[in-house]
């Protein structure tokens, strides 16, 4: 048996950007209100706890970088679920515009700061963590102004960013499968 590690990488990705897509589909007005239990489960699960493990998978390589992304994102994604499950189950007050515009500003100082330990990685993941960074502030902006239209075309920028991690997931696995670069990165 070997103590060689899978690259739990790609999950982590497809976590991410699966459940990026969905909120950002109904960020853009493709999905109504009837799409949130679906994208609140995938919040909890595969953008939350999937993230999480592949996170301290990422800890047991070594990869700080990898480790501190994950265990972050998945985190993002189940106190994003957990703010919206409190105030549904009036548990606690939902959260103001512009509080929210603070929380979803400082992921994005978070996501402008992890951008540049991606300098030295492939374009892919510079692409995915620079979209994302431009997708926090679009979102908290939009949440500070009240402003939709931002909020729309922050969907749209956030269904390209949750592709782009999709497409690396895809090609690390697929790269690594047939021993060769099918999909560039």
């Amino acid at each position: 048996m070997s103590d060689e590690l899978a690259n739990p990488a790609p999950m982590g990705l497809m976590g991410f950007g699966m459940t990026t897509v969905l909120l950002n589909l109904h960020n853009a007005e493709f999905l109504d209100g009837t799409s949130l239990g679906m994208i609140l489960s995938m919040g909890i699960f595969y953008g939350g706890l999937a993230q999480v493990f592949a996170g301290m998978w990422e800890v047991k390589k070594g990869n700080t970088f990898g480790a501190t992304a994950f265990t972050s994102y998945g985190l993002f994604w189940m106190s994003l679920v957990t703010i919206n499950l409190f105030s549904k189950l009036h548990l606690f007050p939902a959260p103001s515009a512009q509080a929210m515009g603070a929380y979803l500003f400082m992921w994005g100082l978070f996501t402008a700061f992890m951008t540049v330990g991606t300098l030295k990685a492939n374009r892919t993941l510079q692409f995915v963590f620079s979209s994302l960074t431009l997708l926090f502030f679009l979102l908290s902006i939009a949440d500070f102004t009240g402003n939709s239209q931002i909020k729309i075309v922050a969907g749209y920028e956030g269904i390209v960013c949750g592709f782009s991690a999709i497409y690396l997931a895809v090609a690390e696995v697929l790269n690594e499968s047939f021993g060769k670069q099918v999909l560039p990165i």
